[in-house]
């Protein structure tokens, strides 16, 4: 991976952009939105129950399913456009992952809070590599024991962002919620579940 890493110590985390072109970008973006079974579950935050502001879905192993904050979601089987794309990113940035799971923002007002991808289940150091598909959307890192060092970037349609090493312990990213008018965006985000 010989782009430049992004943050300045702990962990690693790095940006292609146009890891698939447009005309390609376009394609998955439509079948995306259109074959993925979208659900809108409800997640517990702070000690409430409230419905997660966008819409998910989980697809990969049937055989182990995946959970965080409340939620024990069951996988749908790899799709033919799926496995490719993993195929893909795995040989690009030379990892395995067993598990996508998917995050459809309809518009600015959909949103995902700080949050570090640190469950037990994705191992002690995972990789977790991040496609985005439609409306760039401004993506957030910050230390999590310095909350003023922050870092932004814009993830454009059809771009892999891969966060590795020890970059879960000690960064948490988020997806900030806009008064923008802005279309909708699908991120899929590749894990492997222990």
């Amino acid at each position: 991976m010989p782009l430049e890493n992004l943050l300045p110590f702990h962990g690693e985390t790095r940006y292609f952009n146009e890891f698939f072109l447009k005309d390609e970008a376009d394609l998955f973006f439509l079948k995306l939105k259109n074959q993925i079974e979208w659900r809108q579950e409800p997640i517990k935050l702070f000690g409430k129950t409230i419905m997660q502001p966008r819409l998910t879905a989980l697809y990969g192993n049937p055989e182990i399913p995946y959970g965080y904050s409340g939620i024990i979601m069951q996988p749908f089987p790899w799709t033919d456009f799926l496995t490719e794309m993993k195929f893909r990113i795995e040989e690009k940035v030379q990892a395995s992952f067993t598990h996508v799971l998917l995050n459809y923002y309809r518009d600015g007002k959909d949103s995902m809070g700080w949050h570090r991808d640190n469950e037990a289940a994705l191992g002690p150091n995972p990789t977790i590599a991040s496609l985005s598909f439609g409306e760039t959307r401004e993506f957030q890192i910050r230390n999590y024991f310095e909350k003023k060092l922050k870092l932004k970037l814009a993830l454009d349609h059809g771009s892999l962002l891969v966060m590795r090493g020890s970059s879960q312990h000690h960064w948490e990213h988020q997806i900030p919620k806009t008064s923008k008018t802005l279309g909708p965006r699908i991120n899929l985000t590749f894990r492997k579940i222990q």
